[in-house]
């Protein structure tokens, strides 16, 4: 048996820790009758708009909807094209398949995981019509150079926000940066809903009231139907869950980066290569990602001890056989290639005691 067994991550850990208000506010809306569009839901987006520095926030049934409403409303369709990058979770690819355009990659910067600005500019084409600059792990992508490239062209942005929520470039919050910022709070972020749930913010008060109407089937009051939309709504027990979540999110994000500073100075094993943190970036580690040319057998040897951990993400979107279709050939995104055969994510999570994260790192010491 192994000296220990620490989890990937522990939901039952977070829910434990804060168990008086998440049931105090499960039970008010309960208690309440009133379950769809309510006050919950009203309180929580005006205190994510605040937390971020947005001036509108529009919840929505998940991630992947939030980043599939905000093009419709960039007026992104059939035949348009819209830049991203091939080292990110599925569902970033999803919402541009759902809007009927067509995904066309770039590749990262091998530093910070994301988009690499510099690329962008091969690839745009009449058909562009957005960008989707993923913050991947909880660093933020180069936004002022990307928002340059942007406005050069005419193009939107939408920042796909779903594992940086609190990351910052200089003192500015991502999700600010574009025309639209969509998160997920999918159980597992850095702030989680207890099932689905997602987020757009905006600095426009008139493409505010277009989501609005397009979470909810193109109403602009019940029964009369502006335009063509979606049942995508937040519901009022996440809301008041996530409200109830909101307040510990600055702690949470300062006990990610304080285990991750455990790891910086505890991993002493030079196979490792380490995540590195841009100038300028406020880093909120949802993931703390190591490489290691012998990726698979770290896994192993980690789970032989009794640690568990991931890989975000091992197939890049661009060889998905969902995505076949495109044509993107292996070879085409080397260093998104390159990270997929070597990444694997540690634990790091609020609730992990120092002992449990040096354990990690003295088990990566001996591999």
């Amino acid at each position: 048996m192994p000296e220990k067994e620490i989890p990937f991550g522990d939901l039952k850990r977070r829910y434990r820790a804060i168990k008086e208000n998440i049931d105090a506010a499960l039970f008010r809306v309960l208690d309440s009758g009133w379950y769809i569009l309510g006050k919950e839901l009203e309180f929580f987006e005006q205190q994510f708009a605040n937390y971020v520095g947005a001036r509108h926030a529009i919840g929505v049934g998940s991630g992947t909807e939030a980043l599939h409403l905000a093009l419709v409303a960039a007026g992104v369709g059939p035949g348009d094209e819209v830049i991203t990058v091939a080292n990110t979770a599925v569902p970033t690819l999803s919402a541009i398949s759902f809007a009927q355009a067509r995904p066309v990659f770039v590749d990262i910067d091998v530093d910070s995981y994301c988009m690499d600005p510099a690329k962008i500019e091969a690839v745009i084409r009449p058909e562009t019509k957005a960008i989707i600059p993923v913050h991947l792990y909880g660093h933020a992508c180069d936004m002022p150079d990307i928002m340059d490239i942007a406005d050069a062209h005419g193009l939107k942005v939408i920042e796909d926000c779903a594992q940086a929520h609190g990351s910052k470039i200089s003192d500015t919050m991502v999700g600010t940066f574009g025309q639209y910022g969509c998160f997920s709070f999918y159980p597992s972020k850095n702030l989680g809903a207890f099932g689905d749930a997602g987020m757009i913010v905006t600095n426009d008060a008139a493409e505010a009231d277009k989501l609005i109407k397009l979470r909810n089937y193109g109403q602009s009051k019940r029964y009369y139907h502006d335009c063509l939309g979606y049942n995508s709504r937040l519901d009022e027990i996440q809301a008041a869950l996530l409200s109830a979540q909101l307040t510990c999110l600055p702690q949470w994000t300062k006990r990610r980066q304080d285990i991750a500073q455990l790891y910086y100075k505890n991993i002493k094993n030079k196979q490792f290569y380490l995540p590195r943190v841009s100038d300028g970036v406020e880093h909120v580690y949802h993931l703390f990602v190591v490489r290691h040319r012998q990726r698979d057998d770290v896994r192993a040897f980690l789970a032989e001890h009794g640690i568990g951990s991931q890989i975000h993400y091992p197939v890049p979107c661009h060889l998905q056989q969902a995505y076949e279709f495109l044509g993107v050939q292996e070879g085409a995104l080397p260093l998104t290639e390159a990270c997929a055969a070597t990444v694997l994510s540690l634990p790091n999570y609020p609730e992990l005691t120092d002992e449990e994260v040096l354990y990690v790192c003295d088990v990566l010491n001996n591999f």
